[in-house]
């Protein structure tokens, strides 16, 4: 049945977000998403060029969102109980509040913007390879259908920077480097290539998931003290000139510009100071 869209403001919620409806052709209404204000989500990465669906759109939003919203892991660091993966957590958080987040917040709440600007969007779930194999499903990350289907991800600190062609098994230019796409009995693996030696990343199945199913791996992660999410807190973003990027670690400040990286000690009083300079965030 054909359906049109309408975008309708939610009066009675206190954040005034805003709802896209499917409107069908009997007049049947259906919540296609959990609210999203999309004109403010866009001011918040800086963007405003064309939101039609399109692999340059696509690219151009992941970009954006590298540039301004840093994949940081305060909250976990300071025990916040409230977090969740829901989206009436992560787009307030992202949209409203400035703040970054890690992947079940970052690349949950843009998954949502895709949506709302009429992407084909599938959120997945993946095992982090960083550490060694793993079976376990720790990071949410976003296939985009196009006229291909596309990986994307705002939520894997310094990864890759545009989207990547999932069909593809050769070498891509995935912005911060070449990528390069694997397939085992177990799903399909994103590697980063140093020269011809592939890094594995994370391991996927091409399945999609709701946000509810990475709760228990977000309790996981951010309670179990074994863990480096806890007690090492950082913040990271691009700064929007190629692949330029500063980090904010416990003890030091990376800056990386035309290539090249300087790193300067930094102090637990002047900590909150380099926050809220390079990141806009105030604790």
């Amino acid at each position: 049945m054909l359906h049109l869209l309408e975008r309708v403001r939610v009066l009675t919620d206190p954040h005034r977000y805003e709802r896209l409806i499917h409107i069908d052709v009997i007049g049947r209404r259906r919540p296609r998403l959990n609210p999203v204000d999309v004109d403010q989500y866009l001011q918040r990465i800086g963007y405003a060029g064309p939101t039609e669906p399109s692999l340059e759109t696509l690219a151009a939003l992941q970009y954006a969102h590298l540039t301004t919203v840093p994949f940081e892991n305060l909250d976990v660091v300071h025990g916040v109980a409230e977090m969740r993966t829901s989206l009436d957590w992560s787009v307030p958080k992202v949209v409203e509040r400035g703040r970054g987040g890690w992947c079940f917040e970052l690349n949950g709440a843009f998954s949502a913007l895709l949506t709302a600007l009429g992407f084909d969007v599938l959120r997945l779930g993946a095992a982090v390879l960083l550490g060694g194999p793993s079976k376990v499903i720790d990071h949410l990350t976003i296939e985009v259908a196009l006229d291909q289907p596309y990986l994307v991800d705002v939520g894997f600190g310094e990864s890759f920077t545009q989207p990547l062609l999932l069909n593809s098994r050769t070498s891509q230019d995935g912005g911060s480097g070449d990528y390069q796409f694997f397939d085992s009995s177990e799903g399909l693996t994103l590697t980063k290539l140093d020269g011809d030696i592939p890094t594995p990343q994370y391991r996927f199945r091409r399945v999609g998931h709701e946000l509810t199913d990475f709760e228990a791996a977000s309790v996981e992660l951010r309670t179990n003290p074994e863990l480096h999410w806890s007690n090492k807190p950082f913040a990271t973003r691009l700064l929007g000139v190629g692949t330029d990027r500063v980090t904010l670690l416990k003890d030091r400040l990376k800056l990386t510009t035309a290539g090249k990286t300087t790193q300067t000690p930094v102090d637990e009083a002047s900590w909150d100071a380099e926050l809220s300079r390079w990141f806009g965030i105030t604790p």
